[in-house]
């Protein structure tokens, strides 16, 4: 009999890179239907100038400049893609969307070596650089117009997070508008069951774990609800916070980017909870109505060192 040697691993799980981008684009589905239906055209405009750029650029860079053979169809760049899609605004111009997909896959991705090297989420690289670069075109959120057909020129309003951060006592949306999607922000970020939809999907399929989004949420809801309690007048009410914003589409679908969450189970809980509270005191304190995407970016950069203090258990080991 002979014995045969070879290097680890010895036993697949039957994942693949591919496999697990194209899960997180099919659970992204529902957000995007809820997107079409209040957005319309703008939302198909957005996402498809979004998706194209990233793949263009990130076929011209890995062709032209890293000398290798493009890898476009392991679903990493489609996904940068609709991420970044669904962080803007309907009505963005497209040569502002091209500029964020250059930055999101030159910057944040390519000049790190490639998937599996960038250590901040790709698509909010794309997201902070426009918001920081055209913070008029980005924080001017059309308001929903079932099935439209018009793209730039649309009746725009504040989101809820400005109402709350301006404190003009204006009527917010109904929790129903919030739920169902019917209100004023970023294309992706409106309709809370079309994301929870998302995330039973990817929970039943094992393609993330419950410990980022659940630490997020769940900060984010004791620290907004010790607020509220201290002075309702002043702060929001917690569910308010959780329904409104990039909190859902960030903790679900951002924050759980396999590159640049840790490791162990007990890692991903620290990482959730600091981007919780960081997102809540920006909020809450900030200059900014939202903090979600600067406070997974901050974590990111965080990630290197939770992985070297929480390690997760290596097989075998007590």
């Amino acid at each position: 009999m002979n014995l045969y040697v070879s290097p680890s691993p010895h036993i697949h799980s039957g994942d693949s890179i591919s496999k697990n981008m194209y899960g997180v684009l099919i659970a992204l589905i529902p957000a995007f239907l809820v997107s079409l239906y209040f957005f319309g055209l703008g939302a198909l405009v957005v996402t498809l100038v979004s998706v194209a750029s990233c793949l263009l650029f990130e076929f011209l860079i890995q062709k032209f400049l890293m000398k290798k053979e493009p890898t476009l169809w392991d679903g990493s760049a489609i996904l940068t893609g609709v991420l970044l899609a669904f962080n803007l605004p309907s009505n963005l111009p497209v040569w502002i969307i091209v500029i964020g997909a250059l930055v999101a896959i030159g910057i944040g991705k390519m000049s790190f070596g490639g998937l599996g090297n960038n250590i901040f989420n790709p698509a909010l690289v794309g997201r902070i650089f426009l918001l920081i670069s055209f913070p008029a075109q980005m924080t001017t959120w059309p308001v929903p117009e079932v099935m439209s057909m018009n793209y730039t020129d649309v009746e725009t309003g504040a989101t809820i997070l400005t109402l709350i951060k301006d404190g003009t006592g204006a009527e917010l949306p109904s929790y129903v508008q919030m739920l169902t999607g019917d209100r004023a922000g970023s294309l992706g970020e409106v309709g809370a069951i079309a994301l929870v939809l998302g995330l039973l999907f990817m929970l039943w399929r094992k393609i993330i774990t419950w410990h980022i989004p659940v630490s997020i949420l769940a900060t984010v809801a004791a620290f907004t609800g010790i607020m509220y309690a201290v002075d309702p007048t002043q702060y929001a009410n917690p569910l308010v916070h959780l329904l409104s914003g990039g909190l859902l589409l960030g903790a679900i679908f951002m924050a759980t980017d396999y590159v640049t969450s840790p490791l162990s189970k007990a890692g991903m809980i620290v990482y959730g909870i600091g981007i919780g509270l960081l997102t809540s005191v920006i909020r809450l304190w900030g200059s900014y109505p939202e903090g979600m995407s600067f406070a997974i970016f901050i974590m990111n950069a965080f990630t290197p060192l939770i992985n070297s203090y929480i390690k997760p258990k290596h097989f075998g080991g007590n």
